[in-house]
């Protein structure tokens, strides 16, 4: 496995993990469906999520669930990337498991990392820990590699397939726009507009909250 020389700042401080807005470590490594570089996904959407070991129940559940989704992901122009500690043929074997119990064949690629190499370059796995076994951490990446939203749950608790379709929809549709996505919202509901800056359009507003708090004309998806 090949881990690409990182930031200085993330080599002194690798377990703060990274930050939004910053730029999702470079690193080829072999997974399930053969080598794969991060680089390799420039200019789609990607999201990286790792889990803490093959053949345990929640994973297990969260592979199917994604597996089941992945074309709704493929249709918003966005890849899917799975990591783990557990060796490639660890990796072949559960692939299998899963397909012969759920009839669901998982096709995106599970990247091997028994080093942790990739999972301390992300600071999802601090220097002095032995494994990745409380590590369930999910980034989303833009097509320019900048991470725009992470989640981090424990191993005892599984992600929400929703959420990261929400999540992914939210970041694509305020991308390049003076837009907000409100709590709870979801494609086809109104997004917010940027507050007004102006103390003359803050008192002129119609309503006291309007100068921070009003729909965007048009800005719906």
């Amino acid at each position: 496995m090949e881990i690409l020389t990182p930031s200085a700042a993330q080599r002194m401080a690798p377990c703060a993990g990274l930050r939004i807005g910053d730029p999702a470590p470079e690193f080829a490594a072999r997974s399930t469906t053969g080598n794969v570089r991060l680089s390799d996904y420039r200019g789609r959407w990607l999201i990286l999520f790792s889990h803490p070991a093959d053949f345990t129940p929640v994973c297990t559940t969260e592979f199917v669930a994604l597996a089941q989704e992945a074309e709704a992901f493929a249709a918003r122009d966005c890849e899917l990337m799975a990591l783990s500690v557990d060796s490639l043929f660890s990796h072949f074997a559960w692939l299998r498991l899963i397909r012969d119990r759920f009839g669901v064949e998982v096709r995106f690629p599970i990247v091997e990392d028994p080093t942790l190499v990739v999972g301390r370059a992300y600071g999802m796995v601090s220097d002095a820990d032995a494994d990745s076994a409380t590590v369930r951490t999910t980034f989303f990446i833009d097509p320019d590699g900048v991470v725009r939203a992470m989640t981090c749950y424990p191993a005892n608790v599984g992600r929400s397939t929703a959420e990261m379709l929400r999540v992914l929809d939210a970041l694509q549709s305020v991308d390049g726009a003076p837009v907000l996505a409100p709590a709870n919202w979801q494609p086809g509901k109104a997004l917010l507009r940027q507050p007004v800056v102006d103390l003359e359009a803050v008192y002129g507003a119609e309503g006291a909250a309007d100068w921070f708090l009003a729909e965007a004309e048009g800005r719906q998806a």
